[in-house]
């Protein structure tokens, strides 16, 4: 007698599991705990075997019977309902796997140790702010091109066209890692090449030689804290990077030499860069020690200054306040003395040093942190003099 709604909710458990039979080898498992349980009875090769088919209530008696056809339908095809289960199960788990946010995450722990902290929290955030949401759950063999140009489309749309390339440039080498791994036989992304805005590549804003005189005066002038001012002069002497500044350490300083030592894990090419200091710059670390001199850090935040360094944007809102708002940045400083160096005739391989730009060539590179010293020290006074000139010219309208 075939089972209803009623007789399988009504059954009571017992002191020994008993079955209720629902025809064509159907049939309701009641276990003294409670628990009912739908099993299927079949035959294959020979062999009675049984097939589990789910727990009561969360499947219905309907539902047990739906279940019920496919496995007889899969009987029907020579086929062994049970073995196809563990197939479908195994399957599932290696999708579950090989999904584009398994493979992702797997990819970002393999490389992040390769680039600096911000840049690791950069790529981890735009993996999951932008592109895990959109293709995080789905096998990464099966995600199609025109899937990771709907998750950018997104972000293009919204005008952030860097952003929207960098997306591509992530997704890209996380296919690639895929296939290096056997998890994926090809990378859609480069199917997509002009598919998306390219952005216009813009330079950052700089100083020419006759606008330095009244920068000079305006920031002598400046009334904002004082380790601010200092930094802004040390910028513009050394020219290093703003990253490079805001996180420089005493440790780094070297007095009785005139120098400024950067380990290799603070530099964008991951290489040791030598600053020399010129007698200015000397001066200005001179007075920076009598602020921050007893913290690990020479330009400290303000909030936590005795365990994280400047803020990214205290110099340039310092720079906004000086009214230089889209007229310079202090990565600008960099050109500035690099357009004013070449002009005075200094060897263009002794400024891209002192700049700390990349050296193709991987070998020569290993040994060139050093290269050009003595000329680097004679350019860096040079440029330190030049400044000293340069404030002590009058202003147009002063």
């Amino acid at each position: 007698m075939a089972l209803s709604d009623a007789k399988v909710r009504n059954a009571k458990p017992l002191s020994k599991p008993f079955k209720i039979a629902d025809g064509e080898g159907l049939f309701l498992l009641v276990v003294p705990s409670g628990g009912k349980y739908w099993r299927f009875k079949y035959h294959f090769g020979g062999k009675e075997k049984l097939l589990a088919l789910g727990v009561y209530p969360e499947i219905s008696l309907g539902e047990a019977r739906e279940k019920r056809a496919e496995a007889r339908k899969t009987l029907a095809k020579g086929n062994d309902p049970g073995a196809v289960k563990r197939e479908n199960k195994l399957q599932t788990a290696l999708n579950s796997e090989h999904t584009f946010e398994a493979i992702a995450r797997e990819w970002f722990a393999q490389r992040k140790h390769e680039w600096a902290e911000g840049t690791s929290r950069t790529h981890l955030k735009r993996l999951e702010r932008h592109i895990i949401p959109k293709l995080g759950k789905r096998p990464i063999k099966e995600i199609t091109a025109p899937e990771v140009l709907a998750m950018v489309r997104v972000v293009e749309g919204k005008g952030t066209l860097d952003t929207a390339k960098r997306l591509m440039q992530i997704c890209g080498q996380v296919f690639m890692y895929a296939i290096a791994t056997g998890r994926a036989e090809r990378n859609p992304v480069p199917d997509l090449r002009g598919a998306i805005k390219t952005a216009v590549t813009t330079h950052h804003a700089y100083l020419r030689a006759g606008e330095l005189p009244e920068y000079l005066m305006r920031l002598d002038a400046y009334d904002g804290a004082i380790v601010t001012k200092l930094a802004l002069k040390l910028l513009l002497l050394t020219f290093v990077r703003t990253t490079e500044l805001r996180a420089a350490n005493w440790s780094e300083i070297d007095f009785d030499k005139a120098e400024w030592r950067l380990p290799a894990e603070r530099m964008k090419m991951k290489e040791e860069h030598i600053v020399p200091l010129s007698s200015q710059a000397v001066s200005v670390l001179r007075e920076l020690q009598n602020h921050t001199g007893n913290r690990q850090f020479i330009f400290p935040n303000q909030k936590n200054p005795f365990s994280a360094f400047m803020s990214e944007n205290t110099m340039l809102y310092a720079l906004y306040r000086m009214g230089y708002h889209s007229r310079t940045t202090g990565h600008g400083f960099r050109s500035t003395a690099s357009t004013i160096l070449n002009e005075n005739g200094f060897m263009p391989d002794v400024i891209e040093r002192q700049l700390a730009h990349s050296e193709r060539n991987k070998v020569r590179a290993a040994y060139n942190h050093a290269q050009y010293l003595p000329e680097r020290r004679k350019m860096m006074q040079w440029w330190a003099d030049y400044l000293d000139e340069a404030a002590s010219k009058p202003v147009s309208g002063n």
